[in-house]
């Protein structure tokens, strides 16, 4: 197709999915109320692993009061809670709009993972918006919070609050698709496992630029909090594209 009919098509595809999210959006913002108790978790429990039983166990925390500087700072904090979960619902429509886009270049015997592209792009995001909500979050609150406050008391701006952890949801649900990129561009063969591993060391370097880049605040430790995972989904991406990669080879 010529350039302008490939535009069209993204721009339909794009159309198509940001109508699922609006119509997601205006039955979730009905339950705007419960999903912003639901944001306030990582403020009133944590997360505490032993190798004992009970081997995870919920703490609850005396949570820092959340306060609005204006006067509509907390409808457009229920609009964005709303938004973002309704993006997340979203997610099977969207993945599937892109694999409609791409389809076209791809081969025919190709083409017939669509269900478990859609299936394991929502599957990591989910996992990765979960293991930031109920580990990276409460630890990085407790943390922030008490780190040399002992003459300063907390009062957090309930947009402030809910941006925080908005985008550091958003951020590790899209670092979580690392792997999945790393096996299709394996898979079409634009990079191989070789190159992957030849160049871990800029794979590093990129992860605390993207966790510098990622993260609402530019301190080092949340940039280290995003980082590391990355480079753990990178090396994960690396021994899948390995198996996938002998398994052409060999066919």
């Amino acid at each position: 197709m010529p350039l302008t009919e490939h535009l069209s098509e993204l721009r339909r595809r794009i159309l198509t999915s940001l109508a699922v999210v609006f119509v997601v959006f205006v039955v979730v913002f009905n339950y705007s109320e419960t999903l912003f108790e639901l944001v306030t978790f990582p403020l009133r429990a944590e997360l505490r692993f032993s190798v004992g039983s009970p081997y995870v166990e919920v703490i609850k925390k005396t949570a820092a009061p959340l306060v609005f500087l204006a006067p509509a700072e907390a409808f457009w904090m229920h609009l964005k809670v709303s938004l973002v979960a309704a993006l997340i619902l979203s997610l099977p429509i969207i993945f599937y709009q892109l694999w409609r886009f791409i389809s076209p270049g791809l081969l025919a015997k190709e083409r017939r993972y669509v269900l478990p592209f859609v299936f394991f792009a929502t599957l990591l995001f989910i996992v990765g918006a979960l293991f930031c909500f109920v580990i990276v979050l409460p630890f990085a609150i407790t943390f922030l919070l008490g780190y040399k406050t002992q003459n300063m008391a907390p009062m957090l701006s309930v947009g402030s609050y809910v941006d925080f952890c908005l985008k550091f949801i958003l951020a590790f649900g899209i670092i979580f698709e690392l792997p999945l990129a790393i096996i299709f561009l394996t898979r079409i063969g634009i990079v191989t496992p070789k190159t992957l591993a030849k160049n871990r060391k800029f794979a590093v370097l990129f992860a605390f630029i993207a966790g510098a880049i990622l993260t609402p605040t530019p301190d080092m430790f949340n940039q280290t909090l995003m980082a590391v995972p990355i480079i753990i989904l990178y090396e994960i991406g690396i021994l899948v594209s390995r198996v996938m990669y002998r398994k052409k080879a060999d066919a």
